[in-house]
């Protein structure tokens, strides 16, 4: 690896920073030592010297700054902190000869480690999720960040682990755990923003940044430069190598601004990791399906799913729901046939410009579906559930559409305990960033009818506050027991029936029934057909006759009401 330590020697570490904006820094360790870094050229700087791991550093810029380094693998006291040298035998892997599990197998749970109690809290779930039916945890983003309490996406040393949630030892205990249990583990990463507090990389590495870009969250990052994508390339090979992940989740490709560079780390990706199934998922308002034909990409997380289905349950159509409110019905067929709702289109709006290509050829299982995610949820100024904002019949018949249909089906935690338990926008911002971020997020709603009056939205909670993190805590719904029996059943028939004959399948065309009612068929992989039905209306439809009943939900055809079946 280029960026961070490496260890060259018993006792021995090459320190590495790419600084093309000084011509000196000073490589300091807690314990008093103070090195200068040698000029190693294009902008490296480097250093070789004795350390122990665990040995506390930073670099040195002037007489009043020290950072750390961009590409520690730990902190001690956070962004702000020293970096920790890791020890890269200090954990003794148990699960040695797992291989992986293939794609087609997934059903994956969204969880936030902090909110679970990090890493080991995390482990102490994990054999129920396996019990249930799940195959894939996928963690929300775990590099370090300011403050305690956030979402992950702020992340500003994306090598080292979130202090609050584990040590990178804890970590490798969760990943051999899952794997123990025969689950995949896969991580989300970010490489399209660093977040407001504690990144210097502009005191030493202006050029990192891309001046004539900017992102909702902040500077562009300059992605066409090597260096900058070995930065991300070498950080994407440590969690799948040295973590050893079963798979990465990219966060919101579409806002890099050169995203080529991900094509060459998937490749690069795919020649190391040996004889291992190692699963790539993309994050993707472009709706690039030609990055999901080539190989490169295992899935993207499908939104347009969501919206659409979301439009169905609730009938809210502000925001970005705005472009799934005509015709909802028809853009449901379209999901479950070819994958994309825009495929070229230009969704309606102020901002409305072609999104999306073709993507009917391409499998089902290149989608992830999900009825809700950390941000179909948490973008909601207070962070309301499915469960709250649905009808219970109507949310039962789209969670079984959701499990028994051909693509992969991703579920948020809590959902199948049928919790009712907000998940906020958090955050552990101090002074004068707190206050930016509380308003920024109260102005983020202010062209909602719910909030357009400046004390309406004062009932947004402050995302600095404790008790909102505390309140996003998952707590089982009423109804807990009913849920999991739902999902446990669904997921069995799942693993039973559709599984074992995805490989193959190809879409036979849906049809619309009615006002929010539709059928889909499938030829699977070994020549079965598969129909689903589902009404999300208010009125009857006319379900017919469905071959091979596997699992029904209400009366036929009622609003509410589901059928699945195989003949073969």
């Amino acid at each position: 690896m280029q960026w961070g330590p490496q260890r060259v020697e018993e006792g021995g570490w090459r320190f590495n920073v790419w600084a093309p904006d000084r011509e000196a820094i000073t490589l300091e360790f807690e314990d008093g030592r103070s090195i200068p870094m040698e000029p190693a050229g294009e902008g490296w700087l480097s250093v070789t010297t004795e350390a122990a791991a665990g040995a506390s550093y930073r670099f040195r810029l002037d007489p009043t700054l020290a950072v750390p380094d961009p590409a520690s693998r730990a902190q001690r006291g956070g962004p702000h902190g020293w970096s920790v040298l890791p020890d890269p035998d200090g954990y003794d892997w148990k699960c040695t000869g797992w291989r992986g599990r293939p794609w087609h197998e997934a059903v994956i749970q969204e969880v936030h480690a902090g909110l679970l109690g990090g890493f080991a809290g995390v482990a102490e779930r994990l054999p129920a999720m396996a019990d249930l039916g799940i195959t894939a945890v996928e963690l929300m983003p775990v590099a370090a960040f300011a403050g305690e309490r956030g979402w992950g996406y702020d992340g500003v040393l994306p090598y080292a682990v979130h202090e609050a949630y584990g040590t990178p030892a804890d970590l490798k205990a969760l990943v051999d755990r899952a794997h123990e249990l025969d689950l995949m583990i896969f991580l989300d990463v970010v490489y399209n923003h660093f977040g407001p507090d504690g990144n210097f990389l502009h005191a030493y590495a202006e050029p990192f940044f891309d001046a004539t870009r900017h992102t909702p969250w902040g500077p562009g990052i300059a992605s066409a430069r090597e260096p900058v994508q070995r930065f991300f390339i070498d950080n994407a090979r440590m969690w799948l190598d040295e973590f050893r992940f079963d798979g990465l989740r990219f966060d919101a490709i579409h806002a890099i601004g050169d995203s080529r560079f991900l094509d060459a780390m998937a490749s690069e990706l795919r020649e190391t990791v040996g004889d291992r199934h190692v699963h790539l998922i993309l994050e993707n308002e472009a709706n690039d399906a030609g990055r999901l034909a080539e190989g490169r990409f295992d899935a993207q997380w499908n939104d347009d799913f969501h919206n659409t289905v979301h439009v169905l349950l609730t009938d809210e159509t502000e925001g970005y729901y705005a472009g799934f409110a005509q015709e909802p019905t028809n853009k449901l067929a379209r999901c479950l046939t070819e994958g994309f709702v825009y495929q070229g289109e230009s969704p309606p709006g102020p901002d409305a410009r072609p999104r999306g290509s073709p993507s009917g050829h391409l499998p089902p299982v290149r989608f992830v579906s999900f009825l809700q995610n950390h941000d179909q949820i948490g973008n909601r100024a207070l962070g309301e559930r499915l469960t709250v904002l649905a009808e219970r019949d109507k949310l039962r018949a789209v969670t079984a559409l959701l499990l028994l249909a051909p693509q992969i089906p991703l579920i948020f935690m809590g959902d199948e305990a049928g919790s009712r338990s907000p998940f906020l926008f958090f955050t552990d911002f101090h002074d004068e960033l707190a206050d930016a971020v509380r308003e920024g997020r109260r102005r983020e709603f202010a062209d909602f009818r719910a909030f357009a009056k400046a004390e309406d939205r004062e009932r947004i909670p402050d995302p600095n506050d404790a008790l909102t993190f505390a309140a996003s805590i998952p707590v089982p719904g009423p109804d807990a027991e009913e849920w999991r029996g739902l999902y446990a059943e669904l997921l069995q028939l799942r693993h039973r029936h559709i599984v074992p004959r995805l490989a193959g399948a190809k879409s036979l065309g849906a049809e619309v029934l009615a006002e929010g009612a539709v059928s889909a068929r499938w030829r699977m992989g070994d020549g079965a057909t598969l129909t689903l039905a589902i009404n999300l209306g208010r009125e009857r439809a006319q379900f017919g006759d469905v071959p091979g009943p596997l699992f029904t939900l209400g009366a036929s055809g009622e609003p509410g009401s589901f059928v699945c079946g195989i003949e073969s």
